[in-house]
């Protein structure tokens, strides 16, 4: 029988137990990249006050911003094979940290209107300041990344360095979840007392925050591996071709062929990406049997669809925002509920995650998150209001309930991607199978973006006195009710083919 005391016990304090100071470097960079969110309710409100851009343009600029993240091969590369200094992991947090910082600067200058800020026109350089600041997160991401396959003693009996594994990545979730905890309702607060440009200053500190722990801990040595031409130097032109894309498409082509082209810089982008890092796994996977291959490969479509799902976009804020009528302040105080209840949901449920297969982990999360979201989608149609509920009492509810769901998903992966990195190409794999992850995200904001083009929501934009947008949520309904079904259904059906179906074949064969 099962001692539901002893059970939550070990849950609380398995993490503690696991933790070494060795871990401090990667947890402060990891713990750097969620207090990131401190700014995060100023800059929502700064965008939608400031800059002019629609719904589908903010989704599409997330996707561009989102390819960084798919071209991590890059920058694992470097770290795994190019020292600089002599060293292979401080030096490069410190340049991340740099282009965090830099990023910061110019939005600073943007919210205080300074004229070494007026270069270009805010709107291009809100691009530049964030993906300066995507890339600097990146860069030290790959870092930390590498150093959680790296910090646990591989001289060990295979189950408790598996084990190890699980708790490093668990940590490294607790740490991000930590930060956010602790930044969340400060942001809506800061941001209700605060000028842009004071929070801005403020949010400073995460760049220093990340390159606490590689300064005062000592760093093993590693050794460098030789560079691998056909990853870096593909890399390398893959990632001058995505720049080229993006320059292209936000530029006045009169050649027919050159406008068609550039018109779906994007999908063109995420097919070329899809294709680049398939090879480029393929090269790394051919070290590893055909039975752990085939289970890689299946556990990595599962979990690209899941993070490929489409999001309803910035609509549903705007209108929580405009017809809602949630604040600054109550927006934090969500962020600070939502950021409690993550790191709560995962501290309890870790010793379950790192146990349990990633398709049964994510068809739970599937069903769970799918029917918390139902709330919402009633909220647009009054159904909760009609009961004489406030709909800040449904929003506050429905984040506690979703919340402790939310980091969860990616623990498994992130695991299995540290057990079976390669001695020498630990920065490279793990890269390389992230920018698989994260070029799920992108197709999900591409999927987004078609819903959006479909189903257009848009809020009011002033210029110069004069309504150039006039504000429309008459399609926020059916475009949630389709986000949801979506978001459902595909990733169920996915898992139970390559999870049951094929396995059957298999079984019959």
């Amino acid at each position: 029988m099962i001692n539901v005391k002893e059970a939550i016990k070990n849950s609380l304090l398995n993490p503690i137990r696991h933790f070494k100071l060795r871990y401090l470097p990667l947890l402060m960079i990891y713990f750097a990249y969620g207090a990131s969110g401190i700014s995060g309710v100023a800059e929502t409100f700064w965008v939608k006050e400031e800059l002019k851009l629609s719904a589908t343009a903010l989704v599409s600029l997330g996707v561009w911003l989102s390819i960084p993240w798919t071209i991590k091969m890059v920058f694992g590369q470097l770290v795994d094979s190019v020292p600089i200094l002599g060293s292979q992991r401080r030096v490069y947090v410190y340049i991340g940290a740099s282009l965090i910082a830099l990023g910061t600067i110019l939005l600073i200058g943007l919210a205080g209107d300074y004229p070494w800020a007026k270069f270009a026109s805010k709107e291009n350089v809100y691009i530049i300041s964030a993906l300066l600041s995507v890339i600097g997160f990146v860069l030290q991401d790959v870092v930390a990344d590498t150093m959680s396959t790296e910090v646990v003693d591989r001289n060990q009996p295979e189950e408790i360095v598996q084990e190890e594994l699980a708790y490093v990545q668990i940590l490294g979730r607790l740490a991000i979840s930590l930060a956010g905890v602790m930044v969340a309702g400060l942001s809506g607060w800061l941001a209700q007392i605060y000028s842009y440009e004071t929070i801005f200053k403020i949010s400073l500190i995460i760049p220093v925050i990340s390159v606490i722990g590689v300064t005062i801990v000592k760093l093993d040595v590693a050794k460098p591996s030789p560079i691998n031409c056909k990853i870096l130097c593909g890399g390398l032109a893959f990632a001058v071709f995505v720049v080229l894309m993006g320059y292209g498409q936000y530029q006045q082509w009169h050649n027919q062929i050159l406008a068609f082209i550039f018109k779906y810089s994007q999908e063109i982008v995420f097919l070329v990406s899809f294709s680049v890092i398939a090879y480029m796994l393929s090269l790394l996977l051919d070290d590893i049997d055909p039975k752990t291959k085939s289970f890689i490969i299946k556990t990595a479509i599962i979990i690209f669809v899941y993070r490929a799902m489409p999001s309803v976009g910035p609509g549903l804020q705007w209108w929580e925002i405009d017809i809602l009528h949630f604040d600054k302040a109550f927006f934090g105080t969500l962020s600070q509920i939502g950021a409690i209840l993550s790191i709560l949901g995962m501290w309890l449920f870790s010793d379950f995650i790192a146990k349990k297969p990633v398709h049964y982990t994510l068809i739970w999360l599937t069903v769970i998150t799918t029917i918390l979201f139902l709330p919402i989608i009633g909220l647009y149609y009054n159904i909760p209001q009609s009961m004489g509920i406030d709909p800040k009492t449904v929003a506050v509810i429905d984040t506690a309930l979703e919340s402790p769901f939310a980091q969860l998903s990616m623990i498994p992966l992130l695991t299995l991607i540290a057990i079976y990195a390669p001695e020498g190409k630990r920065a490279t794999w793990f890269a390389l199978m992230a920018s698989l992850m994260n070029l799920a995200l992108t197709a999900g904001g591409l999927f987004t973006k078609y819903l959006n083009e479909i189903f257009v929501v848009s809020r009011k934009v002033v210029e110069n006195g004069h309504v150039v947008m006039p504000q429309d949520y008459s399609n926020l309904g059916i475009l949630m009710i389709i986000v949801t079904v979506l978001n459902v259904t595909i990733p169920i059906v996915t898992i139970y083919y390559l999870m049951v179906v094929k396995r059957d074949k298999k079984m019959v064969i």
